[in-house]
């Protein structure tokens, strides 16, 4: 296998198929370890990771946390709140200041697009993009193939429709980039208002009809509706989007019978999922968490070492 040279984590669009394998094959022996009655290893110790969350966040903060805690590194989390942002001083200049404390990685979020790489370009750690704006989510991505792949033993040929708000979801853009490489076949599934202006240059399947798209599907992907994003109504109420693009048991029939259903989280329960969906057998939502922590132990592990 060729040798893990990448310093930083910033797209999925940049992996090439080795490095992707790698990933998993890291997170693979790390997830044995996090199932062992004591989960401590020592691979980072010495090494100091800062994550640096500038929105929200529970499940990307706590498994990154988790992830180099259980590694042994020493992790301090700063928020948008407890930083001099808040002050005044600009994201370039906080993250220039915490890189001259020495840490060997920087986890980003942010709601500005582009953030992770400019940070990359500036600073002589590396950088792992946690999410920013409307533009990826790489580790989120990752995890999710991962999981997907515990139940089928390859993703190349798989059916997967990718269904909701995907014009402002960097989830969504990020397993674009990564199923297809992957060889996944994807369609992307939404009303017409939150499908991206510039889905054709993706190279996948679109439609606004939701049974059509999840027909014969073996993976569906269903994403939040971004409610802090959407400045204007994209559709006309919560019961409308709920009836035309929620996945329920009806909707599922039409699908693979061991058909997957991931969903990145927090989930809008009766809107675009229903209860009995996110919680049947089909649903993969807690391995999706689960997972997160091994896949980030894999990335800080593989820029660490």
């Amino acid at each position: 296998m060729t040798p893990f040279n990448r310093k930083h984590i910033l797209s999925t669009k940049d992996l090439e198929v080795s490095e992707v394998e790698e990933i998993l094959a890291s997170a693979k022996s790390f997830k044995e370890v996090l199932s062992r009655d004591i989960k401590k290893v020592p691979p980072l110790r010495g090494k100091t990771v800062i994550n640096l969350f500038f929105e929200d966040s529970t499940r990307t903060k706590t498994s990154f946390e988790i992830a180099g805690k259980t590694l042994s590194a020493d992790v301090i989390n700063i928020s948008k709140g407890g930083s001099s942002v808040s002050k005044g001083e600009t994201l370039l200049d906080t993250a220039r200041t915490l890189e001259a404390m020495g840490p060997n990685i920087l986890v980003v979020r942010s709601k500005q697009s582009g953030l992770p790489l400019r940070l990359s370009q500036a600073l002589h750690c590396s950088v792992i993009n946690a999410g920013d704006g409307f533009h990826e989510h790489p580790t989120q991505a990752l995890l999710d193939l991962y999981t997907i792949l515990e139940q089928r033993p390859t993703v190349a040929g798989l059916r997967v429709a990718i269904v909701g708000d995907i014009a402002h979801s960097r989830v969504a853009r990020s397993n674009i980039y990564l199923l297809k490489k992957m060889g996944a076949e994807l369609v992307l599934v939404g009303p017409g208002s939150l499908l991206p202006k510039e889905v054709e240059d993706f190279g996948v399947t679109a439609t606004s009809d939701l049974l059509e798209g999840i027909r014969s599907a073996d993976v569906i992907m269903v994403l939040r509706i971004q409610r802090e994003r959407l400045g204007l109504p994209f559709f006309p109420s919560n019961q409308e989007y709920s009836h035309f693009f929620g996945i329920d048991r009806e909707k599922l029939k039409l699908c693979k019978k061991d058909v997957l259903i991931l969903h990145p989280g927090p989930v809008n329960r009766g809107i675009e999922i229903s209860p009995d969906v996110a919680d049947g057998s089909h649903s993969l939502i807690l391995d999706q968490v689960a997972n997160g922590v091994a896949l980030r132990m894999a990335l800080l592990y593989l820029l660490a070492k």
